[in-house]
């Protein structure tokens, strides 16, 4: 029997590493962990013919403010710019949203939604509504309004962090933060095809 060698390094602590408990302590993993337990949720509630959850997303924030720009629905949904152009000329092409020139900026392109994209939207929205319930429930009633206040104040943050100027490697990819961008997408498409399932 092979007898795994634990390294001078790492220090033991009621059967934890030094790795183990930087990974307990870790929002970047533990928000993984979270993001891949929601988004199987998601699926399992709406079925695998249901609209992407950014498919819902777009069509919500569309149903509240007729007429938003396609600048509007980033800051509504928390889409990247060039994911969003590509998710909507999908969504254009499903026959779900209609895109023409805004009457007030000549320049910009409103975004409403047709009969089909209303349809799949009132379909759909009982099946997340029971996702999202699935998922409060996974904690203790006295947590859940604080979990969605603090759920809501990196939504905030996010808008409003600065993009962190990359190094050399990244430079040569392009402009500044498009190169992370682009990974952040390929990794979400990947890890668990969400967006490739639906089309959008």
């Amino acid at each position: 029997m092979v007898k795994l060698k634990t390294k001078t390094g790492d220090k033991k602590s009621g059967g934890k590493t030094e790795a183990g408990r930087a990974l307990e302590r870790s929002p970047s993993h533990l928000l993984h962990r979270a993001l891949q337990l929601a988004l199987d949720i998601y699926a399992e509630e709406t079925g695998p013919d249901a609209l992407t959850q950014r498919q819902y997303a777009v069509l919500a924030a569309v149903a509240a403010h007729e007429g938003l720009t396609q600048t509007d629905l980033v800051h509504a949904t928390g889409i990247d710019r060039s994911t969003l152009a590509d998710l909507v000329a999908r969504m254009i092409g499903k026959g779900l949203i209609a895109r023409e020139r805004s009457a007030a900026d000549a320049r910009a392109n409103t975004v409403s939604l047709t009969e089909t994209g209303r349809a799949a939207l009132t379909a759909t929205s009982p099946r997340v509504a029971a996702a999202d319930a699935r998922i409060l429930k996974l904690l203790p009633a006295r947590k859940r309004d604080t979990f969605l206040s603090v759920l809501h104040d990196m939504g905030r943050a996010a808008e409003t962090a600065p993009v962190e100027t990359p190094g050399p490697e990244s430079r040569q990819d392009g402009p500044v933060g498009q190169d992370s961008q682009n990974r952040r997408r390929g990794r979400w498409k990947e890890e668990k095809g969400q967006e490739v399932r639906g089309g959008g």
